[in-house]
Parts: structure tokens; sequence; C-alpha cells
């Protein structure tokens, strides 16, 4: 596969990642190199990466717990304190080798570590391979409030290996495929139809799934890579996703929802906000429907938390002069960014998802 080029990043895939990796490492002629890992892929990715450096290199390790819990300044500052006593100066390297937490935390500690040191990304599980290694995002949670600190400054490159996947947990793998349904959803709907059907793809389609999901992903972040406009579509489900997924990791006696299962209702709920405000048909919507709840069960939320989910709303990063800005479909495969909902079909949206 080739590689896929972004503004100031290149995203490489399979054995070529490490081709690409060990040139890199032989000129780049780094102070020190850390790799950042949490208690899993310290146990089942970080052989796996080592096996693959060609040279002997000074190479230090941090592990962080691994989970969204663990995804905060708090974190941030341990590893902080690491760098410093491990001695990495401003050419040191950092390799985030990781999910989404590793990618987002570990790319936002290096934009920040003596205002900046290089990083790359190494993503290991689906969500973080399609979604949150690519397009420069970093950050971190500010409480139970999803990303609320961070910058957008991308890696020296992301090497995709999907030979990562292989210990991956069933709902972590659908976690990631909530993503992937999102591309298709705003931007190609062959591409959504194509992977609509899970009964008809093996493991040995996935790496072109991914390798199509980076490039729809890549093409609006080229064109937008500060999300004032279009980059916006990639928040499709996580205007009212990231209001549940906050609410369900503040409250321990909910529900344990990974970012994909909660996007995944998001999407199902800002869908049938775009049939009441845009175009998007009812066949589209059941469409939508069926595939999603194919994948990930429908949970029940209770309607005594409606109320307490959508004051979360206010914090979404897409406000604007305290304005609530949703993305919708006009169709599948085309969004519309900076839509108003009112309160009352917030609350619809919610009604229409347990009714399912």
């Amino acid at each position: 596969m080739k590689p896929i080029i972004s503004k100031d990043s290149v995203v490489y895939f399979g054995q070529e990642c490490y081709t690409a990796l060990n040139t890199y490492l032989d000129t780049a002629n780094h102070s020190k190199i850390c790799i950042l890992v949490d208690t899993n892929t310290h146990e089942h990715c970080l052989l796996l990466l080592m096996s693959k450096i060609e040279k002997q290199y000074d190479i230090e390790v941090i592990e962080i717990e691994d989970g969204e819990i663990h995804k905060n300044i708090e974190t941030c500052s341990g590893i902080w304190n690491a760098l410093s006593e491990l001695g990495m100066d401003r050419k040191s390297l950092m390799l985030n080798l990781g999910g989404g937490v590793i990618t987002d935390l570990g790319g936002f500690v290096a934009c920040t570590y003596m205002r900046g040191i290089s990083y790359i990304n190494i993503p290991t599980s689906l969500l973080s391979m399609v979604d949150a290694s690519v397009g420069g995002k970093t950050g971190v949670d500010l409480g139970n409030l999803k990303n609320m600190v961070g910058v957008i400054s991308e890696s020296e490159m992301v090497l995709i290996d999907t030979e990562y996947l292989t210990t991956l947990p069933i709902n972590q793998m659908c976690s990631g495929f909530a993503e992937m349904l999102k591309h298709g959803l705003i931007q190609d709907r062959d591409y959504w139809e194509k992977i609509s059907d899970l009964s008809q793809l093996n493991f040995d389609d996935l790496d072109q799934m991914i390798y199509e999901s980076v490039i729809i992903k890549n093409k609006i972040v080229s064109e937008d890579p500060t999300e004032q406009n279009i980059r916006k579509y990639l928040n499709f489900g996580h205007t009212l996703g990231h209001a549940i997924e906050s609410f369900y990791l503040a409250n321990p006696e909910k529900p344990t929802l990974l970012h994909g299962e909660a996007i995944a209702i998001g999407m199902i709920m800002e869908a049938f906000i775009s049939t009441e405000l845009l175009s998007l048909s009812q066949d589209d919507l059941q469409f939508i429907n069926r595939v999603i709840l194919a994948t990930f069960p429908k949970i029940s939320i209770d309607p005594k938390d409606y109320q307490k989910i959508t004051e979360l709303l206010i914090h979404d990063k897409k406000n604007e002069k305290g304005n609530i800005y949703f993305v919708l479909l006009e169709t599948i495969g085309e969004a519309k960014y900076n839509c108003i909902v009112s309160d009352d079909l917030i609350l619809k949206s919610f009604e229409y998802y347990n009714s399912l």
C-alpha cells in the first residue's frame, strides 16, 4: 500500500512501517528515544516493535495504566517528570505505542515537553489506526469532559501494522469500527455500503478497509487542518456521543461505554435529528440503524438522565458564541456542519433511540 501523505506527516502501512522507521532513526540522530506504553501494550505489543528496530539505540520505556480514566493532566505530569528524570532533551523522540489514549495523550506530552519534541504514533487499536492517530489532534480529558485540553500538531509519521490487532478484544475492534462507519456516512456512500455488512468481511479485508478509512480522514484534514470548516464533519455522532460517554464515565454505576460504543449511539440519534431538520430519508435512517445495531447492542438510557447528559453539551468544543453546533447528514455520504438543534429535538432523539 502506498504511504498516505498529509500536510506534515506520512502514514505508512504493513512492513513498510519498519523500513520507514529504521531509515528515520538512522538519519535523525536523536539524543534519546522514549517509548510510551500502557500496561496492555507493554505486555502484548512492545516486543514486536522492539524486534523491528534494527540498530541499538538509547531507548527508555515509560508505562502508564490503561484506560480512558487515566487520560488526564495528572498522568501527563507524571510522564513529564519521568522524561526529565531520564534526561530527555529537545532532540529526543517519543514513540507512542498504543490505542487512542496513548496516541492522544502521548502526542500532547511530546508537543508540550520542552515546548515540543518529535514523536511518532504507532497505533495498536482499530480506533487509533483509523481515527485517533491521524490528523494531529492531541489532548487529554478535563475531569469527565473529553479532550478539553490539547493542541493540533502532527507526528513525524504514523505506522499502521494490523498485526497489533490480533490481541485486541472484540469490543475494542467494534469501537474502532464505529469511526470507520462514520467516515462512510459523512463522505462516501460506496465505502459505507462496502463495510456495512460485517458478515461479508474477514480479517484479510481489514488492511484495505483501514487504508480507505484513513484516505477519507486525511482528505478532510488536509483541506482543513485546524477545523475551521469541513474538518467538523468528522464530529458526526460526537456531539451527543461525547456527552453520553462523559456522563457514563462520571457515573461508574452505569455500564462502561467505550468511545466507539458511545459514538454509535450518537450517530443514531444525530441521524434521527437529520431526518427532522435536513433531507436524510427514512430509508437511510433505517439503514443506518440496522447496520449500527447489528454491531453495537442497544443500551437503555434512563429518561431521568436525559437532562444531565444534555447539560454536558455546553462543553462541546464545536460550540461558538453560546450556540451548540451539530454535524448532520443530508444523505449517506454527505454531511452539513454548524447545524443548530433545539432542546426539544435533542430530547426527542433520546426518546427515539430508546424506542428502537
